[in-house]
């Protein structure tokens, strides 16, 4: 089935019920491939970083991070949930090598934010490959962003991407595997318990997290090194926006393809923010 509204009402319609939903062929085969190279390309900039720590400090100064987040067709699927002015709060590729890749432990992810509110967050999570039990892909219990936001502690006995997990029992009985292809996307709740093993297979298990939110929702923690706005207007005196970086101006990049359009699209948004008196100049 060709990409289009009808699918992502159904995703909504899920999302609302269980907590969670999934798109498929959200973006194309070839965009895929150059967010492969591009966990290439950042490794190579950042050799002391492991594939899962790939995070959001990287963001403002690389123009195809914000080409890739940006995609129109994300974009398309996210406001649905979130309506037409969304923002960049954070974004995070966990890229699970064979043999070693680290678990994320089970979690709620409002527990980690500084915004108000939080239930208007919606987060995608962008598959770059086929995501399996066996390499280590997303769990969900359907349901649960029901339960108010818990505790968190800390856990350093195990090595894992968040070292940390949520400070309560957690009956996996109920669990579901988020089975995904290249190019697919979940989206899930802030309050939805969920995690995910560790990579012992012989495939990688790349994919980049986004977590949008509409311009209403103010970021307590300014500035706020992600903060981006994608789409629409951004609410005036609500939060201070990161200028998109322009390709090929100072900007660290590697090589993407249209990088004329994105430099447009930039330029658009960075004045746009301007005017509106949100930009962090």
């Amino acid at each position: 089935m060709p990409y289009s509204s009808v699918r992502i009402s159904e995703a909504y319609e899920q999302y609302t019920d269980e907590g969670y939903s999934t798109v498929s062929n959200a973006i194309d085969d070839t965009l895929v491939d150059e967010a492969r190279d591009h966990i290439d390309w950042l490794l190579e900039q950042n050799p002391d970083k492991r594939p899962e720590e790939l995070t959001q400090d990287l963001v403002p100064t690389d123009p195809f991070w914000v080409r890739l987040v940006s995609d129109d067709r994300l974009l398309d699927t996210v406001e649905e949930f979130i309506g037409p002015d969304i923002a960049l709060f954070s974004s995070h590729y966990i890229a699970k090598p064979p043999g070693d890749g680290q678990p994320v432990l089970w979690h709620q992810d409002g527990v980690y934010w500084p915004l108000e509110p939080k239930e208007d967050v919606v987060t995608i999570w962008l598959a770059l490959d086929q995501t399996r039990p066996s390499n280590g892909c997303m769990q969900v219990i359907p349901g649960t962003q029901t339960l108010e936001l818990r505790e968190i502690k800390e856990n350093t006995e195990v090595d894992n991407v968040l070292s940390s997990e949520i400070d309560m029992e957690i009956d996996e009985s109920d669990a579901v595997p988020v089975e995904l292809e290249p190019g697919d996307v979940s989206l899930h709740h802030p309050n939805i318990l969920h995690g995910s093993e560790n990579n012992d297979s012989y495939t990688w298990r790349r994919g980049l997290t986004i977590r949008y939110i509409p311009a209403t929702t103010s970021i307590t923690e300014d500035p706020w090194e992600a903060a981006l706005m994608l789409r629409g207007e951004p609410e005036p005196d609500v939060n201070t926006y990161q200028p998109w970086p322009v390709y090929g101006d100072g900007a660290e990049s590697m090589d993407f393809a249209g990088t004329d359009t994105y430099n447009e699209r930039a330029r658009e948004m960075n004045e746009r923010v301007r005017s509106a008196g949100c930009l962090d100049e």
